[in-house]
């Protein structure tokens, strides 16, 4: 039975957008907001894959074949500058298409990324996607993989109020042997990837004006300028007022003024399945085999040169980087010479110049605070995150733990910083607002927890008269009285 699994869920890490203009009114089709994302949070998923055709694989095992990342946006998803495309509309699909020489296919989908970010929402927004694999062009080429969010195999993009950005990474589960096959059957020598919003969080009137910007979610382009007009793609909605036009167009043939100012932040990469990948020398210690890079990687070994084999290379004689523990100095020695001195060897052929020895830094916890500088080892034996070589606790911007944040008529998941940002009260680390009585409860006049306003309620209150408990306690005013007795009596038969 196919097994479907999803990697992870929200990296949570703290973020911020700067909304630093408009270029087009709130009316418009083309409504842009250039935007500096400082740490994009990232949802990492699983989608269908498609079984390979009979005859047609060989069999190469992942990692085998080197993957082939391919993009049109030349953003590398880092912290810097966008362009978020806030006429956006509920129903649309944004694509990007990739040229692929003829003689790799058969090709392997490995990942899919696209970025989306908010502005100064205020609300928790969440965008139900989808993403769609075709061969050869989205308007006349084959859909090979189409999969929706559906909050149980798929999680919906979920957003924080305020300004964010997140990354929806997209794979197939490395594990399982049916992965996303193109042949190129459209003979188009190219693949495309597209995202689409099958539900924004509040829509508003598409085309007569854009989605709300303080309540929804968008995808973004770059700021360099559109450099790929004939393969930047979008599925415009119809509509009477929808004077865009409708169905699929490049940024080429799309009215100018509906057409973004970039090219989608969106990448993925591919593995050419049938590459044929030759043996070199595999150095584990002093052993030598001749073996593909997979296999001495498995084996724990050093893979030499390409084109290298056992016949004439000999493991343990040649110069490599040796970091010796009583100095923390690095030398170039062979593997004996470094052992003799109490060394560690880095592998025959590494240089010192390349080299850090014994890593410190900054160390991220659990907790959101801070560590070190300390060593790798030490930061993952206490369940940190190492930040890297010469990382300072002052930069380190470690991610910050989410909680369950109450406020009047809400529950928002959110770091203690948001919460304050927006008069909550936080309920502190791993709560969360899935709980029923994070906040009290939905029902105070329950006091029994029964699930019922009933009798046993009254009682409960008689029980307690005149006391200050605060479980009887219902209005807060210090005292359980009569107003407590009407509170149940008005509430009845209401949470049930």
């Amino acid at each position: 039975m196919k097994k479907f699994v999803l990697l992870s869920t929200l990296c949570i890490m703290t973020t911020s957008l700067f909304a630093v203009g408009d270029t087009s009114p709130t009316g418009s089709r083309l409504h842009q907001i250039p935007t500096t994302i400082e740490t994009p949070r990232t949802l990492k998923a699983t989608f269908r894959s498609i079984k390979p055709k009979e005859g047609q694989v060989k069999g190469s095992t992942r990692g085998e074949c080197p993957s082939n990342p391919v993009s049109l946006t030349d953003s590398d998803f880092q912290p810097g500058q966008y362009v978020l495309q806030a006429g956006f509309a509920q129903g649309e699909t944004l694509a990007a298409s990739f040229d692929v020489p003829a003689e790799e296919f058969p090709i392997r989908v490995d990942i899919a990324e696209v970025l989306f970010a908010t502005s100064n929402t205020n609300v928790q927004t969440t965008t139900h996607w989808s993403i769609y694999v075709w061969d050869g062009s989205p308007d006349t080429g084959i859909l090979i993989a189409h999969y929706s969010s559906d909050n149980i195999i798929l999680p919906h993009l979920v957003m924080p109020p305020g300004t964010s950005g997140t990354i929806i990474s997209v794979s197939v589960d490395p594990g399982d042997p049916e992965q996303i096959y193109i042949y190129n059957d459209s003979g188009q020598n190219k693949f495309t990837v597209g995202f689409g919003i099958d539900q924004h969080h509040n829509p508003g009137t598409p085309c007569t004006s854009s989605p709300p910007t303080n309540s929804n979610a968008f995808p973004t382009t770059d700021i360099s300028g559109l450099q790929f007009p004939q393969d930047n793609w979008i599925d415009a909605i119809s509509g009477p007022w929808c004077v865009c036009g409708e169905g699929w167009f490049t940024f080429q043939n799309f009215p100018s003024f509906c057409t973004p100012s970039g090219d989608w932040v969106l990448r993925s990469a591919y593995t050419s399945v049938n590459c044929t990948v030759e043996p070199a020398a595999c150095c584990v210690v002093t052993e030598c085999f001749d073996l593909t890079p997979g296999d001495c990687a498995a084996l724990g070994g050093i893979l030499q040169s390409p084109d290298t084999t056992c016949a004439t290379y000999v493991c343990g004689q040649g110069e490599g980087a040796c970091c010796v523990e009583v100095t923390g100095a690095c030398v170039e020695f062979n593997v004996n010479d470094c052992y003799l001195v109490g060394g560690i060897h880095m592998g025959e052929g590494t240089l010192c110049a390349d080299t850090t020895c014994f890593p410190e830094g900054a160390c991220c916890l659990s907790s959101g605070n801070c560590i070190g500088p300390v060593s790798p080892e030490d930061c993952a034996a206490v369940g940190g995150l190492f930040q890297g070589n010469a990382t300072t606790c002052a930069s380190a911007n470690c991610p910050q733990p989410v909680g369950a944040c109450c406020g009047v008529g809400f529950c928002l998941d959110l770091t203690e910083g948001e919460c304050l940002a927006v008069a909550g009260e936080w309920a502190g680390i791993d709560s969360t607002c899935d709980d029923p009585a994070i906040c009290g409860g939905d029902c105070p006049e329950d006091i029994n927890g029964d699930g019922e306003i009933d009798v046993n309620d009254l009682l409960e209150i008689v029980g307690g008269w005149g006391s200050s408990d605060p479980n009887l306690d219902i209005d807060g005013n210090g005292v359980v009285n009569t107003d407590d007795l009407l509170a149940v009596i008005a509430a009845w038969g209401a949470c049930e």
